[in-house]
């Protein structure tokens, strides 16, 4: 990853016709700030940096949302569920996980290997027995590239709004959207 220069951010905020303040704004920070960094007087912590960027790229609109890419319909178990209904639904979904929701609140995950790993006769477990830490969570206004960072890790993120669930994220979703 390639991080702007002081001369960079400056081109970009003067080519957006944005001032200082209202960059330092956009951005959540002072204007003296934007001031220091554009001469080059002062090494912004990576943090700030991104907080500039992300705004600059909000003036330009090229910033995109999980919102905007996350399936609303969520196929989720619960944790008191049979572990053999979320392998029926695995199946009939074609998908080799699924989030564990309790009231619209994510509590764990099962997979396939989980289901595997846990021995033979669990259909009739609960899932809570033998699911797996739940998928991370983002705000519905993380950007893609917070979401592809968690998606390193992880085979779905889910979109959360005040705690409840609204959408999910995987990694076709991404590769969708850059197609």
């Amino acid at each position: 990853m390639e991080l702007p220069t002081p001369q960079d951010l400056r081109e970009r905020r003067t080519t957006l016709e944005l001032t200082q303040s209202e960059l330092a704004d956009a951005a959540d920070v002072s204007q003296p700030l934007i001031a220091r960094i554009e001469g080059g007087d002062v090494d912004p912590r990576l943090s700030t940096l991104r907080r500039i960027v992300n705004a600059l790229q909000e003036a330009e609109g090229e910033v995109v949302r999980a919102a905007d890419l996350m399936n609303e319909t969520v196929i989720s178990v619960a944790p008191d569920d049979a572990v053999r209904e979320a392998v029926a639904l695995m199946e009939e979904e074609a998908y080799s996980q699924l989030p564990v929701l309790q009231n619209g609140v994510p509590v764990g995950s099962i997979s396939q290997g989980d289901v595997i790993h846990a021995g033979e006769n669990v259909g009739d477990h609960p899932v809570s027995e033998v699911m797996s830490e739940s998928f991370p969570t983002v705000a519905p206004s993380a950007t893609v590239d917070e979401v592809r960072n968690l998606l390193d890790h992880y085979k779905a993120v889910m979109v959360t709004d005040g705690g409840e669930t609204v959408g999910i994220l995987t990694e076709a979703d991404i590769a969708a959207h850059l197609s």
